[in-house]
């Protein structure tokens, strides 16, 4: 009887530390979801990251408001033509597609949100690697350009994928 009560013990301890590891590692997510993105002119927006498939499968929709200093940022596991489209989406959005180098390869500027289906994709000419989503007229009002550089580093986890 007092092997299993030590076996039960230990078990429970190993099970608690597992929470408690599981914890740890949900919260240094949640606070690594936000990158700071430097616009080429050195605005600073605050970007949430949408790594998996379903972050970026749900994107910004149901979103009601967006901030000019705001905005999502999309990564991809490789460079490819990514298709995007407004559905849900009730804000209009500037999409920038950017490259491996952080380059701008393609700008969709004030897209409108998706009103009837089936709505129009959106896509870039070139492959990209990341999507940074905007409120629609903050690619006018920052100058951005073809080819120009966004800056931003992206946390550790997101490059251990």
């Amino acid at each position: 009887m007092h092997q299993t009560a030590l076996l039960k013990r230990g078990l429970t301890i190993t099970i608690l530390s597992l929470v408690i590891l599981a914890q740890l590692y949900c919260q240094t997510s949640r606070r690594d979801r936000f990158i700071k993105v430097f616009l080429p002119g050195g605005r600073e927006i605050t970007a949430e990251l949408a790594v998996t498939p379903a972050e970026r499968e749900r994107g910004l929709m149901f979103r009601e408001k967006l901030e000019p200093d705001q905005g999502m940022l999309f990564v991809f596991e490789e460079e490819d033509l990514y298709s995007f489209w407004m559905k849900n989406t009730l804000i209009p959005l500037d999409i920038i597609w950017l490259n491996s180098h952080q380059q701008i390869v393609h700008i969709e500027r004030d897209v409108p949100p998706c009103q009837h289906d089936p709505c129009p994709g959106y896509r870039p000419r070139q492959p990209a690697l990341y999507v940074l989503e905007l409120k629609a007229g903050q690619a006018e009002a920052n100058g951005l350009q073809l080819y120009q550089r966004i800056s931003f580093v992206l946390p550790a986890w997101v490059k251990k994928r």
